[in-house]
């Protein structure tokens, strides 16, 4: 199954941006989760049956609101999510 990690910077942290990415999720079919890192990134990790369902959900991510606040991106392919079930928002 294809998954990946992205790493999102820029003024990513205090604005919704989790809260966002999980409601974006709710409209396509990936699993997966965001969280905040220490150093002021947020990092994203999702996985969906279809290459192409995770590359829309993504893009939708870059197209909404949130693309504004979004600096840069590092994209990385990782083995599929073990386990994980839904969309979750880490803490």
């Amino acid at each position: 199954m294809p998954a990946k990690q992205i790493l999102y910077s820029g003024r990513v942290q205090g604005v919704g941006f989790r809260y966002s990415t999980k409601q974006i999720a709710s409209g396509f079919e990936v699993t997966g989760s965001v969280r905040n890192l220490p150093d002021g990134r947020v990092e994203l990790k999702a996985m969906s049956h279809d290459i192409d369902e995770l590359e829309a959900f993504l893009a939708a991510i870059d197209e909404s609101n949130l693309g504004s606040l979004i600096k840069d991106r590092e994209v990385m392919s990782i083995p599929a999510l073990v386990g994980v079930r839904g969309f979750n928002v880490e803490r």
